[in-house]
């Protein structure tokens, strides 16, 4: 498609394309097109002026093939994305902002006085109405307070000052309306369903698809620990379902033969098989998006502590107002007081400030499910990681086989991967890229598989029960041998690796040693982390003693706890917890599950099992672990942002008030300084928290 370079500099390029303005449909498939190249790491698209600006990692010359090959038609955009885009909203709201700007001061210059008096009184009756209102339930609220003073000064006839009460309380709404929906919605895309293949039942076996090629009437299988894909009615299985995603209740819920189920909801569980009814909108955007709505989690305490505070304010300015006037007699003085109040800056201010920070975290792929958890990241001072997946490197691999009976290596790592291939966990799928990256096909040879959390996988292979797992469950619950004559061989095994042990018929056939180097950056985030305030920085695995504790010592880590079980986990954070110490857990793994729930605050790796990012309250990228540091950081200035918006918020309004009493300000310069204080604290209130993505790598 043709263009033209309106500005370059290293890292970032604008562009103008030859068109007189995109629609958003088109806005958005230009998006869409340049994000899916790894050497793109950012781009805005303004649909207005069909320019786009690039920030990129690679040589200019590649952007300029990049932006050469495309045309609209060529790019297929997934409904989802087009349906879930915030650009026709944020549009909206910005002409309505504009608008209401230039038709308000433009009346006041071309409409006479008397007209605009008329304008101005029936406006007046929408804000009257709704303080009426809001005294119904015998609560006094601002909505209570704006209604007097609009009212005031149209019976005084300073419809200049009612006017602008309005309009600025106008503005404020929408500006207040127009952040709330951005950062819902950027939240609730982040949470929506993003499901690439699933396990399609055809015959007697089960075949690994695309889920685009799924259609109304086929059956699926759902395995513990995966997202339901698709809504169905469950025709075989039983199992527990976590649907929090849909209804916010954490309970797992039963689903059995006959019952419908829904897509985005999680197997916790058991094994279910669903034949699909629906694949159409499966991500359920808009049920996310009401339950995010209307979930209390999105109120920090603070929020609601200024909520409750702005409320019980509301009699109090009464009160000062009526004061005045028994004092002064001077309906003007009253007047002023009833012009400024706290409340209206306090519930402005507040919410705008979290679902900005909500917003901003999504910029380094940090979703956050709530206001209260960025509240929580900030008073936190012990963290527990996880250790496979989490300190150690995302994609662990299979660095030999080593073969205790007479079959070859290749068949056992083949057989393995038969049975790891149903499962989410970072040890599995290295497994199975093992398997792929040698050639060795692995259909279905094992009837139905059964796994246990933070242990391994029983089956059968051609009449042989088979089980794959971890030290204590092969050896300890299943009472596995070793064979005659090989102790000597499994003695030798390298402790510098993570051992994955397969057996049949209670002998053990082969130990995988799986690589799972430490991340590189886990000792700067580990010391950051401590200068960040944290007393208490702990490890929790499953694996050996002597495995720990070696990367413990290299990450920097002075507690740590081996071999331990999902429950052990969970019982350590209460126990922290009752000591009066806030916690965060982070973690990838279904075992993890029950220690993310514990937590104050649990974060999960973004590429880990579905059920951990269920149940956590923050997701964060797989990429490297400095996100929690951003993460910490967000959190602290945002309730810097808002301790500080509370002091501006009660000093400039009571001085607007003392000015007002003492018949320094009118009416009119009271209403136009307290709104016009408030929009421009709400508009602070949006402005980022961090510095520079660039420069906070490098702090």
């Amino acid at each position: 498609m043709r263009y033209v370079v309106k500005h370059k500099i290293k890292g970032r390029i604008r562009v103008h394309f030859l068109m007189k303005k995109m629609n958003f449909e088109e806005a958005d498939t230009l998006e869409y097109y340049l994000i899916n190249f790894d050497e793109i790491t950012k781009v805005k698209v303004y649909e207005r002026t069909a320019d786009a600006a690039i920030f990129f990692n690679c040589d200019q010359d590649r952007i300029r093939e990049i932006l050469s090959n495309f045309t609209f038609e060529n790019v297929t955009v997934p409904k989802s994305v087009l349906e879930s885009s915030s650009r026709e909203a944020s549009a909206e709201y910005f002409d309505k902002i504009v608008t209401n700007v230039l038709v308000h001061y433009a009346m006041r210059l071309v409409i006479p006085f008397s007209v605009r008096g008329i304008i101005a009184t029936l406006k007046s009756i929408k804000y009257i109405w709704r303080g009426l209102k809001s005294i119904k339930g015998m609560h006094l609220k601002v909505e209570l307070l704006d209604a007097i003073a609009i009212a005031a000064a149209v019976i005084m006839g300073d419809y200049n000052t009612a006017s602008s009460v309005m309009f600025l309380l106008g503005v404020g709404e929408t500006l207040e309306d127009w952040t709330h929906k951005r950062s819902v919605d950027d939240l609730a895309r982040q949470m929506a369903l993003n499901v690439d293949q699933v396990w399609l039942v055809t015959g007697d076996s089960e075949v690994l698809t695309d889920s685009s090629a799924i259609k109304e009437g086929d059956k699926v299988v759902v395995r513990m620990g995966n997202i339901i894909p698709f809504d169905g009615e469950v025709v075989l299985g039983d199992s527990m379902v976590n649907q929090a995603s849909m209804t916010g209740e954490s309970v797992a819920v039963q689903k059995s033969v006959g019952m419908s189920v829904f897509a985005g909801t999680v197997v916790e569980e058991g094994e279910i098989v669903i034949k699909v009814t629906k694949t159409e909108g499966c991500g359920r955007f808009d049920k996310i998006v009401k339950m995010i709505e209307e979930s209390e989690k999105m109120k920090s305490e603070q929020e609601n502590k200024a909520e409750r505070m702005a409320d019980k304010l509301v009699p109090y300015t009464l009160l000062g107002a009526g004061l005045t006037y028994a004092f002064s007699q001077n309906i003007t003085k009253a007047i002023s007081v009833l012009m400024v109040d706290y409340s209206c800056a306090l519930k402005m201010a507040m919410p705008i400030s979290v679902l900005s920070a909500i917003r901003e975290a999504a910029k380094y792929d940090i979703t956050v499910k709530g206001g209260r958890f960025l509240e929580a990241v900030a008073d936190a001072d012990t963290i527990v990681f996880d250790k496979t997946g989490t300190l150690t490197k995302a994609k662990p691999t299979v660095w030999k086989v080593v073969s205790f009976c007479d079959e070859s290596e290749e068949e056992l790592l083949r057989q393995a991967a038969c049975l790891e291939e149903h499962f989410p966990h970072s040890v599995a799928k290295a497994v199975v890229d093992a398997a792929e990256s040698q050639g060795l096909n692995h259909d279905e040879l094992h009837t139905d598989v059964e796994y246990i959390v933070a242990h391994g996988i029983a089956s059968t292979i051609n009449d042989e029960k088979a089980v794959i797992g971890s030290y204590h469950f092969v050896f300890e619950d299943e009472g596995v041998k070793i064979p005659r004559g090989k102790k000597k061989l499994f003695d030798s095994l390298s402790d510098e690796y993570s051992h994955l042990y397969f057996a049949k018929n209670g002998r053990l056939c082969a130990c995988i040693l799986i690589e799972d180097p430490m991340r590189k950056e886990v000792n700067v985030v580990v010391d950051k982390l401590r200068s960040q305030g944290f007393k208490h920085i702990v490890m929790m695995t499953g694996d050996s003693e002597r495995t720990a504790s070696k990367i413990a010592a290299e990450a920097g880590i002075d507690e740590y706890y081996a071999e331990v079980l999902p429950e052990d986990k969970a019982r350590y954070i209460e126990d922290a917890k009752n000591e009066g110490r806030n916690v965060i857990m982070v973690g990838d793994g279904i075992n993890d599950s029950p220690a993310l729930s514990a937590a104050d605050v649990g974060i999960a790796i973004s590429d880990g099992a579905e059920i951990a990012r269920q149940i956590s309250d923050i997701t964060i990228s797989s990429s490297d672990l400095w996100s929690i540091v951003t993460l910490r950081e967000l959190s602290v200035k945002l309730m810097q942002r808002i301790r500080f918006n509370h002091r501006t918020i009660v000093g400039f309004n009571t001085g607007l008030i003392i000015l007002g009493v003492a018949g320094i300000l009118s009416p009119s310069a009271s209403a136009m300084l307290h709104n016009g204080s408030t929009i421009a604290l709400g508009l602070k209130s949006m402005t980022s928290l961090l510095p520079d993505e660039d420069k906070l790598n490098n702090m």
